[in-house]
């Protein structure tokens, strides 16, 4: 009879620990469709952007990275998919945007950003180095 209680406490703890698991992967991901989706909006909005004011373009841009930035040390997976949503916007802007849009010199520099944008936390290759040594008799040559 203790056995029973004990295996039923067991399966109880493991399924409650598993819902819970699920609940946060999919916190998770709510999280990051959220960023994503933001990012996207916020392409669009600064594609859209047409200031005469130079001043003003410029600190709208100021006040653009500082939100980047600031969500960057809050919160670094947000801050990736946020980034990630950017890159796709600008990139699907870029397929029809040419003549017909005329953005400032400032847009062009951010959007160039956007474009290039890789995060530099994560290598791209990994590379192993071994060091191996043969060990191998000297030979020396002497005349007396």
């Amino acid at each position: 009879m203790k056995y029973i209680g004990t295996i039923t406490a067991m399966l109880a703890l493991f399924i409650s620990a598993s819902v819970s698991a699920q609940e946060n992967q999919e916190k998770e991901q709510d999280k990051i469709s959220y960023y994503e989706q933001r990012a996207k909006e916020d392409a669009v909005y600064e594609q859209s952007l047409a200031s005469n004011n130079d001043e003003d373009e410029k600190d709208f841009w100021k006040d653009q990275k500082r939100y980047e930035k600031d969500l960057r040390k809050r919160d670094k997976e947000a801050y990736k998919a946020y980034m990630k949503g950017k890159q796709d916007a600008y990139a699907e802007h870029a397929q029809h945007c040419d003549d017909h849009c005329h953005h400032s010199r400032e847009y062009y520099g951010h959007a160039h950003f956007y474009y290039t944008y890789y995060d530099y936390n994560y290598p791209r290759r990994t590379y192993v180095g071994t060091g191996v040594r043969v060990s191998s008799p000297r030979v020396g040559i002497s005349i007396f």
